[in-house]
């Protein structure tokens, strides 16, 4: 949910990724807090099924345990994209693709589609256990990428807020 590297110029012009009115409706938001509070245990799923596949991968063991935590991994995915959406509604006015997020959310679905097609072959078994498994790294390879671009996004609206108060005070301290 970003914009593009190249495109220094976000949606909210000389205010950087949100404008006063943006930022304000972020920090009022309780999407904020439930974005914030998912991406961390979606991380941590993550972590934890990356193991146990690899691990499956490495030595036969542990099919089930690899499978099911792919899929939940794949449900804590649904549920901060649907929740992320809704954020970027009362953020941005935008179900998907403001333009201060448009390349993460273009990335997203990337994201999306690799567990999606996870979820097909395993319920459908098409495909080899390997087969799938592989589908569900190059899910996780993408997912890291985005959560990247997410942390990269994290830092410039942490930087923003900085340099709001600094403005401020100066002007407090000139009047």
């Amino acid at each position: 949910m970003a914009q593009n590297a190249g495109n220094a110029a976000p949606e909210s012009g000389k205010h950087g990724l949100y404008t006063p009115e943006q930022r304000k409706r972020r920090d009022e938001s309780v999407w904020t807090t439930i974005q914030g509070a998912l991406a961390p245990i979606q991380f941590l799923i993550f972590a934890v099924s990356l193991a146990l596949v690899v691990r499956f991968l490495a030595t036969g063991e542990g099919e089930t345990a690899a499978e099911i935590s792919i899929v939940l991994k794949t449900c804590a995915l649904y549920a901060i994209m649907i929740t992320g959406s809704i954020w970027e509604k009362v953020v941005f006015d935008k179900w998907l693709f403001a333009k201060p997020f448009f390349w993460e959310d273009v990335f997203s679905m990337a994201v999306l589609a690799l567990h999606t097609a996870y979820l097909v072959m395993l319920f459908t078994g098409w495909g080899t256990t390997h087969q799938q498994m592989y589908v569900a790294l190059a899910a996780y390879g993408t997912y890291l990428v985005n959560a990247g671009q997410f942390l990269w996004k994290l830092r410039l609206a942490r930087l923003q807020g900085r340099q709001i108060e600094q403005d401020s005070m100066r002007l407090a301290v000139a009047a």
